[in-house]
């Protein structure tokens, strides 16, 4: 009696998903195409990167929130990617790009939730006089209007 076997060579799908996954980037921040902030002198990935460092030239203290916000996750983070390799592995392209969407979901969320808790130092009473003129009654440091919080978003590009 002969042994038959079926082979299934699921090697090509298998170097495609893997090209696939090494050849992604998940980047959490403030894309150059949604950094408008009203035809303003200055655009939404600017002011991310002068709160998040601090510009001491202009008096404004460092408030970091992207790079907390997202090692706050860092586990929840790792787990999504290691579930896209696994379904790299599988040959499941299309499972890749959902892990590694909710991998950047998961790290958008929790940047924004590090705005809305308020970030060290206080605001300056300047800075709260100057939002009351303005008609504005909120203190949390990074929210005025709400749009650089809005404009924190995730996409995965290519290398």
């Amino acid at each position: 009696m002969s042994k038959s076997f079926i082979i299934n060579d699921r090697l090509p799908d298998l170097l495609k998903s893997m090209s696939a996954l090494v050849s992604s980037d998940v980047l959490v921040g403030v894309p150059a195409q949604s950094t408008d902030r009203d035809g303003g002198p200055i655009n939404n990935a600017t002011l991310a990167y002068i709160h998040e460092n601090g510009s001491p030239k202009a008096n404004i203290p460092a408030r970091p929130f992207l790079v907390p916000g997202v090692k706050s996750v860092q586990d929840k983070v790792t787990s999504r990617l290691k579930k896209a390799a696994d379904a790299a592995l599988d040959g499941k392209p299309k499972l890749i790009d959902q892990q590694l969407h909710a991998a950047g979901l998961i790290a958008e969320s929790s940047v924004k939730n590090t705005i809305n808790a308020g970030i060290d130092p206080a605001l300056a009473d300047s800075t709260i006089a100057a939002r009351n003129r303005r008609g504005r009654t909120g203190t949390v440091p990074l929210i005025d209007t709400g749009k650089l919080r809005n404009s924190i978003t995730h996409v995965i590009r290519k290398k």
